[in-house]
């Protein structure tokens, strides 16, 4: 498939991997100039765009005849228009179980809740905050010593690897991710805190 990956860090770099091992023709948007996915693209020769912290990403900023758009720990919103240029879907992973912790501080607001369990969605970019339908998800124990970067490490990021090519996989066999709607009444959100906070 023809996959516009928009990304940044450690997790947009092992997607970008991910997706490379599995065939797939990759063009990336990197949002952080000098990271490790705009350095992993740099290093494999792929098409690369650098938005260096844009806020926006629009249909502009991606290569058309795309198949699938993937955001991986992309903090940009990606317009709907930009969205509509993906022939089956346009997908990110949220580190919650959406509709919870809606918003860039999921990790640290399940942390902060004292949540005991936490977990990872797939889901489908929509004009809302983290709103899409979801195509896959899993769980986890929130362990009592864990703070953000431990529950990141341990549990979510891997988790996001393993459900992000669950669904890839899915959309390259079957030309279609699966759909559920979240459920509104549960959904919360999860602003950037602020430092000390």
């Amino acid at each position: 498939m023809r996959v516009a990956l928009v990304g940044s860090r450690w997790f947009g770099a092992q997607v970008f991997g991910l997706l490379l091992q599995r065939g797939h023709d990759v063009a990336v948007v990197g949002l952080k100039a000098g990271d490790q996915l705009t350095q992993a693209a740099e290093a494999a020769e792929s098409p690369l765009l650098l938005l260096d912290r844009a806020r926006l990403v629009g249909p502009e900023h991606l290569p058309d005849d795309l198949d699938v758009i993937v955001a991986a720990h992309a903090h940009a919103f990606i317009a709907a228009e930009a969205c509509a240029k993906a022939k089956r879907a346009a997908i990110g992973y949220h580190p919650s179980l959406l509709p919870r912790h809606r918003g860039i501080a999921a990790v640290e607001w399940t942390i902060r809740c004292r949540d005991p369990i936490a977990g990872g969605s797939m889901y489908h970019l929509t004009d809302g905050l983290d709103g899409g339908p979801t195509a896959a998800q899993d769980w986890c124990f929130v362990y009592p010593d864990d703070d953000a970067n431990s529950l990141w490490r341990r549990a979510l990021g891997p988790m996001g690897l393993r459900l992000l090519t669950q669904v890839v996989d899915f959309l390259a066999e079957h030309g279609y991710a699966e759909t559920r709607e979240q459920d509104p009444r549960a959904a919360t959100s999860a602003p950037a805190l602020k430092a000390g906070a």
